[in-house]
């Protein structure tokens, strides 16, 4: 006679209690994942003794099994909250150098910048081309960080990229007085638009254009001023069967853009600095356009000429002055889009997910983190939304998966459990105290 499976229960029922207690505690819990307590029998096993004559004694528990099923996502607003929706960990470098995963995106920006947690770790992610938004070739993966504490520097113009129809109705610009009726001239300003350019310490230039009709068909020039003694700029005809530009408009080594256009001489007049010295365009090195030529370059590969009024649907300019971090946005693939005040968004990182061959091999450290362990396997470091990774909800987090009805269900469960087992242990007692109280 033994208390040993009575015992054994309540030692299986109690830690049970506090599995169920610890996922009621932590209903509320960011990205928090339950667990569930898994029983076992144990059976004393000899040589000869047949397995259905052994009574068995007791229960221990087998394992406390997580369970990373899908939380629900709530909408918060707040940019810098990232919910994963699918497979996949954020990646996270803690304060003393080791490497853990969590589904708990509630991040914050430090005064230096960085992409931290509520328990102090960075955010891991690989940097990006500003201008194309893609992974740099060969970048490691390491703690992202947004420019904060500085603003980001100017960029001088390289391009001017305009798309607008000039009107094939239009008369001559210099008019026919012997005409009958006369035909009036045309005031340079009627076919005319402007864009800012800006120099190299961000001073906005404007550049105005304005073009006339000459008297061969299908030929306007370009002007930069409204002084009646100014020269052209440029020619440009177009083809009348296509009713766009025919060939280059002048020297063009421009090797990123296929289509007509010139170079301007822009002189920023506005900057003290700089007055005198035209705005010199010379290699991007951050996206190797090859531009080579003194000016900007004046993209006119998309002006049409169409029987409609002038009309400019397309104006813009690769340059731009400092600008301070005023928002950041997390795309559903994992790119970190800063707004600056110059009204620039550009990326600045991206986020990177981690799997896990088997998830629930993950060791919990708290601080809603996990780390690797040999059951576990390696993490596979992937980009959000693509294979078997999840993708990301900016403004989002992910609710704990705990069913708070069924942990109140299975604790009322494990209660019973318990106090059957104390039963048994009771049972045990006055059976043996019968037995030596026998005279």
């Amino acid at each position: 006679m033994g208390f040993q499976q009575g015992l054994s229960g309540l030692n299986a029922s109690a830690k049970n209690l506090d599995v169920i207690g610890h996922n009621i505690a932590n209903s509320n819990t960011t990205g928090f994942k339950a667990s569930r307590t898994e029983f076992a029998a144990m059976v004393a096993s000899a040589i000869g003794t047949s397995g259905g004559n052994n009574a068995g004694i007791g229960v221990e528990t087998a394992a406390i099994a997580q369970q990373f099923s899908q939380g629900s996502l709530t909408i918060t607003g707040n940019s810098l909250d990232v919910a994963i929706n699918g497979n996949g960990f954020f990646t996270l470098q803690m304060p003393d150098g080791s490497m853990a995963y969590t589904r708990d995106g509630a991040f914050k920006l430090d005064t230096q910048g960085n992409l931290m947690t509520n328990s102090g770790a960075n955010v891991m992610g690989v940097p990006v081309n500003p201008l194309t938004g893609q992974a740099l070739q060969g970048a490691q993966a390491g703690p992202l960080r947004l420019p904060t504490g500085q603003p980001i520097e100017a960029k001088a113009t390289r391009v001017i990229s305009a798309a607008f129809n000039l009107d094939a109705r239009a008369q001559i610009a210099a008019g026919d007085p012997a005409a009958t009726p006369p035909i009036p001239a045309t005031p340079r300003a009627t076919y005319g638009t402007s864009v800012n350019v800006y120099d190299h310490q961000g001073v906005a230039t404007p550049v105005n254009l304005y073009f006339e009709k000459t008297g061969t068909a299908n030929q306007w020039k370009i002007f930069d001023s409204l002084d009646p003694a100014a020269a052209d700029i440029g020619t440009i005809d177009f083809d009348p069967a296509t009713n766009k530009i025919t060939g280059p408009l002048a020297d063009n080594p421009y090797t990123a853009i296929n289509g007509p256009g010139l170079y301007l001489t822009v002189d920023p007049v506005n900057n003290p600095n700089l007055a005198g010295t035209p705005i010199d365009n010379q290699t991007d090195p951050l996206n190797n356009s090859g531009i080579t030529a003194a000016g900007i370059f004046l993209d006119l590969s998309a002006v049409t000429q169409f029987g409609t009024k002038f009309a400019v649907t397309d104006l813009t300019q690769s340059g731009y002055t400092a600008g301070s971090l005023t928002g950041v946005q997390v795309g559903d693939d994992g790119r970190i889009m800063a707004r600056y005040s110059n009204g620039i968004s550009r990326p600045e990182g991206q986020l990177m997910l981690a799997s896990f061959r088997n998830a629930q091999g993950l060791e919990p450290v708290g601080g809603n983190n996990w780390v690797v362990s040999a059951a576990s396997g390696p993490a596979v470091s992937g980009v959000p939304g693509n294979g078997n990774f999840g993708s990301l909800r900016s403004g989002a987090l992910e609710d704990s998966n705990v069913d708070l009805t069924a942990e109140l269900v299975n604790m009322m469960t494990a209660q019973r459990a318990y106090q059957a087992n104390a039963q048994t242990i009771k049972t045990q007692d006055q059976v043996m105290s019968t037995l030596v109280n026998l005279r």
